[in-house]
């Protein structure tokens, strides 16, 4: 890795969509931002010259290069890379490669993120990132405005990418925004609002050093000095690693703005909602809504007046998610969970509860500290059933830790719900909240949530959880 986390001006810095007819262009990835940008570039009245698709691994079998475009894999792409004019980099393909620094070096770079910002930064937009809770607070926050009576477009890293929706008619009076560290590393322009969830030790293989995935982050905030930063004031890291940026700070979490006090959501002294009214569980929830509030009263919406909206909001799939019940037994799906203080924080919401947990997922190195720490002290845990390869690592630490629950190794997901299965007690709660990625047995989170999902209805006998609703736990 040869990049710093400080990035020379390019010419791709200034580019819009339009400006990519008439060129060759390399679309490097082509996943649904690939695709999304694909789509921007045939709704051109001038399209480019030249298309070509880059991807590390070939296409699936038998799947064809779309119409007017070649699609090349593996090594020979770099070349194809280095003579395109223009290079539309996916979030997946990490800066940080020596390859991507190769290109970088040689031909104009960009992404679909500077693409759609440099049509929309002076807009009113208000972007949301962080190491956990984006997809939740950027959902709540475009809640709270629907509720105030604007018109909402909520895409990003939330499974809409910007680029298919560049310029929809109407056009929305805000737009809410949900922006990985993939998507913030190499920003150009920053929003006028933008929050920050918390800042956590995640996605090392990708930023290659904690100091850059913080400075990637913080990338969102840092291009422009009439911009206001939405913070978390509890979370220690943003406190310590926000001390310079630009422009105007709002603090949540503090006792003079939106804050979580007795089961309650107020605004300095004034109760505003209580926990017991949102389908929303567990109090880094009640933390999410504080972000969004305090967000959505930056953008200028009457965010008080409208704060009980959040009692129909409706929590997201993977995140909490109760997926069945059968015999006095709770399964929760909270696949979302790719760090162990975020599964801490699943443990916490469930309190009360006995639970059998199932983790281990992707080994990306992460710091079980903290999850040791909750599992030590008993947070109600009867069992640990561990999925490899970080689950072995997880486990070993937890048989090394005095007054841990026991642990049962497990070959994959199908056994782990089983293993679960067995062990739980009824009105106990079998939780997936993995503290590791998904990588390797599935694409992604959702997949692994999914598939956790249809295994449970198996177990269940069908008693998968149907329309959301108040959750029974």
């Amino acid at each position: 890795m040869t990049a710093g986390s400080v990035r020379a001006p390019n010419e791709g810095d200034g580019l819009r969509i339009a400006d990519l007819g008439g060129r060759s262009v390399a679309l490097w990835g082509f996943g649904r931002e690939g695709r999304a940008t694909l789509e921007a570039l045939r709704a051109l009245s001038r399209p480019p010259r030249q298309v070509v698709i880059v991807t590390d691994r070939p296409p699936p079998a038998g799947t064809a290069a779309p119409p007017g475009t070649e699609w090349v894999a593996g090594e020979p792409g770099l070349a194809r890379l280095l003579s395109a004019e223009v290079v539309v980099r996916s979030p997946g393909i990490s800066r940080y490669r020596d390859d991507a620094s190769q290109v970088a070096a040689t031909t104009t770079v960009t992404t679909g993120t500077n693409l759609w910002f440099a049509e929309h930064s002076e807009e009113r937009v208000v972007a949301v990132t962080g190491s956990k809770g984006k997809s939740t607070t950027s959902s709540l926050i475009a809640h709270l405005a629907r509720a105030a009576g604007e018109t909402v477009v909520l895409a990003g890293n939330i499974g809409v990418p910007l680029l298919a929706r560049l310029h929809p008619d109407p056009a929305p009076g805000i737009w809410v925004l949900e922006l990985s560290s993939h998507q913030t590393a190499d920003l150009v322009r920053s929003p006028r609002v933008g929050v920050l969830t918390n800042l956590y030790r995640e996605h090392l293989d990708w930023h290659g050093t904690l100091g850059r995935y913080i400075a990637d982050k913080l990338s969102l905030f840092t291009h422009r000095g009439d911009g206001v930063a939405v913070l978390n004031r509890e979370d220690p890291g943003t406190r310590e690693w926000t001390q310079q940026l630009p422009g105007r700070r709002a603090w949540f979490c503090d006792p003079a703005g939106y804050h979580v006090e007795g089961g309650v959501i107020r605004w300095e002294g004034q109760a505003l909602i209580a926990a017991s009214a949102l389908r929303l569980r567990g109090r880094h929830n009640l933390v999410n809504a504080c972000a969004a509030l305090c967000a959505a009263e930056q953008a200028g919406i009457d965010a008080r007046a409208h704060a009980g909206a959040l009692s129909s909001f409706h929590p997201l799939p993977h995140r909490l998610e109760h997926v069945g019940e059968a015999g006095g037994v709770s399964y929760v799906n909270d696949s979302i969970s790719t760090i162990p203080e975020s599964t801490v924080a699943a443990l916490e919401a469930l309190r009360g509860r006995e639970i059998v947990l199932i983790a281990g997922g992707f080994d990306r190195g992460q710091d079980h500290a903290p999850l040791l720490k909750a599992l030590g002290r008993g947070t109600g845990v009867r069992a640990v059933v561990t999925l490899p390869p970080s689950g072995e690592r997880l486990a070993a630490q937890l048989r090394d830790l005095g007054g841990a629950p026991p642990v049962v190794a497990a070959r994959d997901l199908a056994e782990a719900v089983e293993l679960a299965h067995q062990r739980v007690r009824p009105g106990g709660v079998v939780l997936l909240s993995p503290a590791a990625p998904s990588y390797g047995p599935f694409r992604d989170f959702e997949e692994r949530g999914d598939a956790f999902r249809a295994l449970v209805s198996a177990v269940t006998g069908g008693g998968a959880a149907g329309a959301p609703g108040p959750t029974p736990w």
